[in-house]
């Protein structure tokens, strides 16, 4: 028990470490009774102190994020963004309902609703989630508790509230629960507003303002066997600003309803889930940080099924088998616009009736074959079908070709896309295999070696197949990169296929006082979906205003990084309390095998230094952050080189019984610069054309104030 132990106190892990320690760890009951809630590394106990989106609390378990909107930012693992990346909410895997991803998953709960939270990066198990190359992660919001009495009363809430100064941002969370030992039905509530933030230099990074809320209803009833839950969520995003993007979103309308089912038998466990989640989204214009008259729209449904069942062989190892099904249905178009000669008379039709359907088996056996030596391995096969109906053009095109205009003879290529588009074959199938071994070695009782080694597919998104717009216009409505380039679809794009191996040592002092965790990892990707150049454009004549028409391709990509993390305590004392120090340093490279080009949105040499100190209900944190420059770019998508910069915080909190005050200060030196993976500023380049296309800068100093009640 003594390795279970140092697990459990340990954070500062690789994601395979993170996994084996969810795998090793006690599970976490609700109470007492034998019917287990399911919560995973990096539960939150006072989950309502965290407001607004779940970024800083998944940056620590070794995410980064491809900037977009305020609550909306696109998680990077290992390198790897976008759908390449599983993410899970409460179990149900949500599809980002946008040509931009414009409301990914992770938009969907806020970070005061997230109760359990766990990162696998590269190498998890075929349970964990298939259809990804990059790894998983799951945020879960679902953590029944009961009372100790057969009365249904007040169980617990609170009420949360943060501003921040850079943003003039306001945040509220709310909680509420009534339960008894049979019973327990619990309220979420979540509300942001912000306005454009400000950078370094005291400047309107322009078009970063957005507002959003987020709702949720659960119900829970158990006996000693088994247990029901039905969640009901609601969004509602009336704005949200996305500065390197051609478009805003002016609204996400979501309906979502999760239904649970467990129950344990004697030697076996059943899980069951349904979901089906709704949105209607919109992008437009409605700012004068960045103008514009295009309307584009959304309809989306999600819906899935899963069925899991743990089989026990033997008090040291389990089986588990499971099914799963997903159905994802779209319907993209852009109205015309009454009066108009290129976006009329018809509405453009982007994705006509998209379907993207799966259904996946998987076996994964799991084992503690001796005192030093666990093993979990597994395989998954999954088909993907994917289907969308005939499109059209905003117009035939003839009519604006009599008058010679460039634009025009763009309207007329869009035609004949739709047209070849239409004829050609739109059923296509992909079938996908993942395997994975998993192991953990305990060399001594204070030495730990881990080993994974997986196979792992991704079948292309609807976007990068069907996208058939050829235009300038049509084009630079899709992606997700913030690089303001435009895409074409490629309905010939094969499934990606990762090969990753990962290997984390870990040692551990004997008294606990410190521990050093090193962590490399490799990865070789076939049919890579990258893209390439099909012409450039240039809308505003200068030098600088350049930017590229690109078409998904499949190319062999190699992907590869090391991460070293220390943690040592420092000082302890009555009168000073407890000093603990904690380092990482982050390396990651990925480049295209053909032509050795860097893959885009690789992030440089990252280093985190924290100074924590704690005595009683008071907690004081200083944090340096030191990020490289970044100079391997991808040319194709004419990614901006940045600049290294540092990044000092500083923090306090206070806990008295049932609340708690925390003041902190990001940015305390107001440095300024620009975000390695922020993409480039379309709305800085629409109010001012002579500096072409600039990166994002990221926030300046910022003075942060938040309070919690707990009651």
């Amino acid at each position: 028990m003594a390795y279970i132990k140092r697990i459990q106190h340990t954070y500062l892990l690789s994601p395979l470490a993170l996994l084996i320690s969810g795998f090793l760890s006690p599970v976490v009951l609700a109470d007492d009774n034998d019917l287990e809630v399911i919560e995973v590394h990096g539960h939150t106990q006072n989950k309502h102190l965290s407001l607004g989106s779940s970024e800083a609390m998944l940056s620590h378990l070794g995410v980064d994020f491809s900037a977009a909107g305020g609550v909306s930012n696109l998680p990077i693992l290992n390198g790897l963004m976008g759908d390449r990346v599983k993410v899970l909410v409460d179990g149900a895997d949500l599809t980002a309902a946008c040509a931009n991803q414009m409301n990914p998953p992770l938009s969907y709960i806020s970070a005061n609703q997230v109760a359990a939270y766990k990162v696998v990066a590269g190498v998890s198990p075929v349970s964990a989630g298939g259809d990804n190359i990059a790894g998983v992660i799951s945020v879960n919001s679902i953590s029944p508790q009961y009372s100790e009495t057969s009365e249904l009363a007040w169980h617990s809430g609170y009420v949360s509230a943060k501003y921040s100064s850079v943003d003039n941002g306001r945040k509220l969370g709310v909680g509420a629960r009534i339960a008894s030992d049979t019973l327990s039905f619990d309220y979420q509530g979540a509300f942001s507003d912000a306005n454009s933030y400000e950078d370094g230099k005291g400047n309107k990074v322009l078009d970063t303002l957005y507002r959003a809320q987020n709702h949720s209803l659960t119900g829970a009833i158990r006996d000693e066997n088994q247990q029901l839950v039905v969640k009901l969520t609601h969004q509602k995003i009336p704005f949200q600003g996305f500065a390197n993007q051609y478009m805003d979103m002016t609204d996400n309308t979501s309906y979502g309803a999760i239904a649970q089912y467990k129950r344990s038998f004697e030697n076996s466990e059943l899980q069951g889930q349904v979901n089906w989640h709704s949105v209607k989204h919109e992008m437009g214009f409605f700012s004068k940080e960045k103008t514009g008259m295009m309307p584009m729209k959304t309809d989306a449904k999600d819906i899935s099924t899963q069925l899991k069942w743990r089989l026990t062989l033997d008090k040291n190892s389990s089986l588990l088998l499971g099914q799963e099904y997903y159905n994802y249905r779209i319907d993209d178009w852009w109205p015309a616009i009454e009066g108009s000669t290129m976006m009329g008379p018809n509405d453009y039709i982007n994705i006509n009736n998209g379907k993207r359907e799966r259904i996946a088996l998987f076996a994964e056996y799991e084992s503690q074959i001796n005192n030093k030596l666990w093993l979990n391995t597994g395989v998954r096969v999954e088909r993907v079908n994917t289907q969308v109906d005939e499109v059209q053009a905003y117009n035939d095109g003839m009519s604006m070709m009599d008058m010679g205009s460039m634009s025009t003879m763009s309207t007329a290529n869009n035609a004949l896309a739709a047209n070849d588009f239409n004829n050609a074959d739109r059923d296509k199938t992909d079938t996908l295999v993942d395997v994975n071994v998993l192991t953990n070695y305990q060399i001594t009782l204070y030495d730990e070696l881990q080993l994974g080694l997986a196979r792992k597919n991704r079948a292309p998104n609807l976007y990068e197949r069907y996208s058939w717009g050829v235009s300038n216009m049509a084009s630079t409505m899709i992606g997700w990169y913030g690089d303001a380039n435009g895409y074409i679809g490629n309905p010939n794009l094969n499934a990606e296929t990762a090969h990753t191996i990962s290997a984390t040592y870990s040692k551990t002092a004997k008294d606990d006082a410190w521990r050093v965790s090193a962590n490399v990892w490799y990865t070789d990707i076939n049919d890579y979906i990258d893209a390439n150049i099909v012409r450039n454009f240039n809308s505003y004549g200068l030098a600088n205003t350049t930017r590229n028409i690109l078409q998904f391709t499949n190319v062999d990509a190699t992907l590869y990084g090391a991460k070293l993390d220390i943690s040592k305590s420092i000082y302890q004392s009555k009168q000073f309390g407890e000093w603990l120090l904690k380092a990482n340093v982050t390396s990651t490279r990925g480049k295209r095998d053909d032509t050795n080009q860097p893959l885009y949105q690789i992030k440089p040499l990252h280093t985190e230094l924290t100074l924590s100190q704690q005595i009683g209900g008071f907690e004081n944190t200083l944090s340096w952050e030191w990020v490289d420059s970044k100079s391997r770019v991808d040319v194709n998508r004419l990614e901006n080189q940045t600049s290294s910069y540092n990044l000092v915080n500083l923090s306090s909190k206070a806990t008295f019984n049932a609340l708690t005050l925390s003041a902190e200060v990001t940015n305390l030196f107001d440095e300024f610069y620009e975000l390695p993976l922020g993409g480039v500023s379309i709305a800085a380049l629409k109010q001012n054309n002579s500096a072409g296309f600039t990166q994002l800068a990221g926030p300046g100093r910022s003075f942060n104030i938040s309070a919690s009640y707990a009651f």
